[in-house]
């Protein structure tokens, strides 16, 4: 997959040193490459009186990359730092999500889902704990309040229950990557949404309403998803993780565990006995924000590249970056596979048997129930 040659690697900070690992951290699958859902057991406060408290759910993303410019001119404008679709007048801006996309290079998507209870959506999230899109958010500070989700005793902890997807860079390359029927990207995204939603519902909560971050046009999604889930109330936005304060705190969850899972793949480029300085630089600051317009991320590439293999699971091979390297610049080791379609390739197992007709046997018409399992095989054969 192509991703756009002018993008701002600075948009995207890098994992903050201190950031909290929540409980949707599976160490062992991330560093296997397995995609894996994880849900929080349902807030007390909503588990007294199950059928009758009524929810609201918001859902986002992190390591996916927002809209940033124009479909048709190469060089972006993004100005004002509030309003990453404004443009000069001169540029026609984009309409929707998949006119031009900043995809991550290295580890997975994530996908955030939080609820809580309709009457305390506004008064708890946004008035109390001021959440916001996660990215306008510091590092810190969304450490901070995912912390205060995850803590027995807050009020976050007994109002809210949350989820994430974790869609490893491995099983999105290979979704992207298969020979015929190609799982692309929004189809892979919409799934993880569609399942982490079904799976509320099945733990009998209550939901009203939904709010949604769009994938591509947000009329054409949310129609969608009304048909997959008749009786709530949708709403399928752009930006709606400024607009709802269940889609802000969805993205948090979202993003730190995002920043937690690409803090455990360095794990596998560190030792015990790697000195601290070194460990230190073969962690986030050296594989930069991930994104393809990263030197860091472009460098850590170069570096850590099997000319066989590649890169491990942490990386998305399916990208233009990552296929450019291991073929356009012949850096990699070519492989040539037998073409299962070429008939002097392919091969019967039957054709390497004698037939009956080879064979020195009498003129007369075969026995039906002898050849009933097959033509026999004479033992020079073997």
């Amino acid at each position: 997959m192509e991703e756009p040659d002018s993008q701002d690697a600075t948009q995207e900070d890098v994992p903050t040193e201190n950031i909290f690992i929540a409980p949707s951290i599976h160490e062992a699958d991330i560093l296997a490459g397995v995609s894996y859902t994880h849900h929080s057991p349902i807030p007390q406060l909503i588990n007294d009186d199950l059928a009758s408290i009524e929810c609201v759910l918001g859902v986002d993303e992190a390591g996916r990359g927002p809209v940033l410019g124009e479909k048709k001119k190469k060089k972006l404008y993004h100005p004002n730092p509030s309003n990453l679709f404004s443009q000069k007048p001169s540029i026609e801006p984009c309409t929707h999500a998949a006119d031009i996309v900043r995809y991550f290079l290295l580890g997975p998507m994530v996908y955030g889902l939080l609820y809580l209870p309709l009457t305390q959506h506004t008064t708890l999230l946004a008035q109390t704990h001021r959440f916001d899109d996660s990215k306008v958010l510091k590092p810190q500070v969304r450490s901070n309040l995912m912390q205060a989700i995850c803590t027995p005793g807050t009020d976050l902890f007994r109002t809210c229950g949350w989820a994430t997807r974790v869609m490893s860079a491995r099983d999105i390359a290979a979704g992207m990557l298969k020979p015929a029927g190609v799982y692309n990207l929004n189809a892979q995204a919409m799934d993880a949404t569609v399942q982490l939603i079904k799976d509320v519902f099945a733990q009998g909560v209550n939901v009203k309403e939904i709010y949604i971050d769009t994938i591509g046009k947000a009329d054409v999604y949310q129609k969608k998803l009304e048909r997959i889930f008749p009786t709530t109330m949708i709403t399928v936005a752009e930006k709606a993780d400024s607009l709802y304060p269940c889609v802000s705190a969805a993205s948090v969850c979202a993003k730190v565990t995002r920043d937690a899972a690409l803090e455990v793949s360095h794990q596998a480029y560190s030792s015990s006995d790697t000195p601290a300085d070194e460990a230190k630089a073969s962690g986030a600051e050296a594989w930069g924000t991930g994104y393809p317009s990263s030197a860091k991320t472009v460098n850590w590439l170069k570096e850590h590249m099997d000319p066989l293999f590649g890169w491990g699971n942490e990386c998305r091979m399916s990208w233009g970056t990552a296929k450019d390297m291991l073929e356009a610049k012949g850096n990699g080791i070519k492989v040539e596979w037998p073409d299962v379609n070429d008939d002097e390739q392919a091969r019967r197992m039957t054709d390497f048997y004698i037939t009956t007709s080879a064979m020195e046997v009498d003129d007369e018409p075969d026995d039906e129930l002898a050849t009933w399992y097959g033509k026999p095989v004479p033992a020079s054969t073997f």
